[in-house]
């Protein structure tokens, strides 16, 4: 027998002799993990079973690629994972609704759907919008009272009834506690513009209706502008909004009123010049509103996409 041939049987019994140690290692591991009720390894014993398999299969390069394996992963895979925002518990936890990705690519506006006569389509858009929050989609909703498909029609007549009927009885309870809530009424003021503009800014209200929202949203405005210890809750965005639905009702001399509080507390403001802009040109005021236009130019204010191209037009 040749020193090859009693190196290749050495080298045999020794990886067979691996092979029992390992199985007689994983066979001890399954009984601590039983006693213990805890798995230190992360191996069934048919995992055992299947690597010493092939560690007897293939000599030396087995043990040794299982070796290895167990190295890379103890010093440079092994790091505790932050569990810090996992919740275990049972508790029902409202999950957001995942996106539909195939349902919503074949989406279109609702102003599109009804222009189109896919009844089955625009009825699932219009199920999809009231679903979700409808304050602000309450006039493409208007839109759709007219709609030739009678189901779609009822679905708007609905929303529209019960989300209007919730803004009267709200805006009014938000106006009684303005008016008589003497400890923070600049707060109860602020609350009350910002729900009203939300709703009125849609014009679903018929114009009477209409004007009288928008006054009891003025006289808030007016009271933060009166009062100077209230003031400062005077925003530019208030001043715009009151402004541009006056502006809807044609009341000009009341939009003259607030752009001059809008010159007065916020002079570098764009919305200062932008409602003295859309003001005179509803007026068809042509001298003042070039002049406006010329000291918008002139004034040191960044100006947004939409002002830019009004100047462009009328250059």
């Amino acid at each position: 027998m040749t020193s090859a041939e009693i190196w290749f049987i050495v080298i045999l019994i020794l990886n067979t002799i691996v092979c029992v140690l390992f199985l007689i290692w994983g066979y001890f591991q399954q009984l601590y993990d039983d006693d213990s009720g805890r798995r230190q390894s992360q191996m069934t014993m048919t995992g055992y079973w299947l690597q010493a398999l092939v560690m007897f299969l293939c000599p030396v390069v087995g043990p040794l690629f299982f070796i290895t394996a167990q190295v890379i992963y103890a010093y440079f895979l092994k790091d505790g994972a932050d569990l810090a925002d996992v919740i275990f518990g049972k508790d029902k936890i409202n999950a957001p609704r995942k996106a539909e990705e195939e349902v919503e690519r074949n989406r279109v506006p609702l102003e599109e759907a009804l222009a189109v006569s896919d009844r089955q389509s625009l009825r699932g858009l219009m199920l999809d919008v009231v679903r979700g929050d409808v304050s602000k989609s309450l006039a493409s909703i208007n839109q759709a009272l007219n709609s030739e498909d009678s189901e779609t029609s009822h679905y708007a007549a609905t929303v529209m009834r019960d989300t209007l009927n919730d803004f009267r009885q709200k805006s009014q309870e938000a106006y009684n506690a303005f008016k008589e809530d003497y400890v923070e009424p600049d707060v109860r003021a602020c609350e009350l513009i910002e729900y009203m503009n939300e709703i009125l800014s849609q014009d679903v209200f018929p114009e009477m209706e209409q004007k009288g929202f928008v006054d009891m949203m003025d006289e808030a405005c007016g009271f933060l502008y009166q009062d100077e210890e209230y003031r400062n809750k005077l925003t530019i965005q208030y001043v715009e909004w009151v402004g541009i639905l006056l502006l809807k009702l044609k009341s000009y001399d009341r939009v003259q009123f607030w752009c001059n509080v809008a010159k007065e507390l916020f002079p570098n403001e764009l919305a200062t010049y932008t409602l003295q802009l859309k003001l005179y040109f509803s007026m068809g005021d042509r001298e003042r509103f070039f002049s406006v236009m010329e000291q918008l130019k002139k004034a040191d204010v960044v100006i947004d996409r939409e002002t830019l191209e009004l100047i462009r037009i009328f250059n």
